[in-house]
């Protein structure tokens, strides 16, 4: 057997080298490599991928996604913004970077998503907006948050950084793309995501066409025209290599996620009922377009499973290890609502197996069998 991998990029790579090579040799070519041709062509293309009256504006990486649109926002030093206590760092840390204070909440321990109940319990006169993260792959219950802010006149900026082609469906049968319900939405192109380029890249969504300016005015010094600098912006820009690639990868994104779907199914089917073993709940509201497949390991057993798996030359990883109220950079400057027992616990038990689009039934049947063999 193969050396097995988390990600495979180069195998999925290679299935599409010649289409890819062959737009990366267009820039060379052009020797436009910022703001080139193909970068306009990619945020056109994903603005129709992401659905009709969805603007885009592509930028340099996801946190800086999550950075610009709190600050085309308007929001004030002190202001507060709700996020989950268990994601990746760069949700919050924005939040921090501006001088807004990020107030913690706890999650909902099946989906992993922020806790609807205890999302409410965070309002205070100083909140002003909502980063609910889609997390692995699923969406959070978009139809209460988004009822919640209207009803508080407040924002909803959707980290859809792992779930970029996953829907919800709305009470009355409507669905729509992750990153396009709320006030704005932002992804990463980071190269292990569902749709990854070769370097970092990002992009922001919404559809208002004023707000849609604005973004795109910040990402880019501030300026609408060259060297009129209209507000105060960054420079934030994906490079025309990373475009060319993503322009290739996006037209397969359904079909990747529908393979990490059909793994997960097999993965799940097979490890299901397994002592210590739970497996990820798919709630009914949202499509899993599984970034990662996490197990959570009862008992106080992640870490006795995670170095099992090691000797049989099979990777995990732990995402995340520490709830955001226990990082030491957040400790100071953060408001916790309630003990977000389920975000340590999370912490404590999560663990992420290969899952990949180029995973092979004799791969997983070989992680299988060794997670059961380890529960014996």
């Amino acid at each position: 057997m193969n050396e097995i991998k988390m990600v495979d990029l180069k195998g999925q790579y290679l299935k599409i080298k010649e289409e890819v090579d062959r737009e990366i040799q267009e820039v060379i070519n052009t020797t436009a490599f910022i703001n080139g041709k193909v970068v306009k062509e990619f945020q056109s293309n994903l603005e129709q991928y992401m659905g009709e009256g969805v603007h885009a504006t592509t930028c340099g990486n996801g946190t800086d996604a999550l950075q610009i649109a709190l600050m085309a926002l308007g929001l004030e030093p002190g202001d507060e913004v709700i996020v989950p206590a268990f994601t990746y760092v760069a949700s919050a840390e924005v939040i921090a970077l501006l001088g807004l204070t990020p107030v913690m909440v706890d999650v909902d321990e099946n989906t992993f998503n922020i806790s609807i109940d205890e999302m409410k319990k965070a309002l205070s006169e100083k909140t002003r907006a909502i980063i609910p993260v889609h997390l692995f792959g699923q969406s959070a219950d978009m139809e209460p948050i988004l009822k919640f802010a209207k009803e508080h006149n407040l924002y909803v900026v959707e980290d859809n950084a792992q779930a970029i082609g996953a829907y919800y469906t709305f009470s009355d049968g409507r669905r729509m793309k992750t990153g396009t319900m709320g006030t704005i939405g932002c992804t990463s192109f980071f190269p292990s995501k569902n749709l990854g380029c070769f370097g970092d890249g990002g992009a922001i969504f919404c559809r208002d066409e004023k707000l849609a300016e604005r973004i795109h005015m910040i990402a880019n010094h501030g300026q609408k025209v060259k060297y009129h600098h209209t507000v105060i912006g960054c420079n934030s820009r994906l490079d025309s290599i990373q475009a060319a690639v993503l322009k290739v990868k996006l037209k397969h994104l359904d079909e990747y996620c529908k393979a990490r779907y059909e793994a997960a199914q097999y993965y799940t089917t097979e490890l299901k009922g397994l002592e210590s073993i739970v497996t990820p709940y798919e709630a009914g509201y949202s499509t899993h377009v599984y970034h990662q497949y996490t197990l959570k390991v009862n008992n106080g057993r992640r870490d006795e499973l995670k170095e099992y798996l090691a000797t049989k030359g099979i990777p995990s990883m732990i995402y995340y290890p520490l709830a955001l109220q226990e990082q030491e950079a957040f400790k100071e400057i953060t408001k916790s609502c309630g003990r977000l027992e389920s975000s340590k616990e999370c912490a404590r038990s999560v663990l992420s197996i290969p899952m990949h689009t180029e995973l092979t039934k004799e791969t997983m049947d070989y992680v299988i069998e060794s997670i059961r063999n380890w529960t014996k």
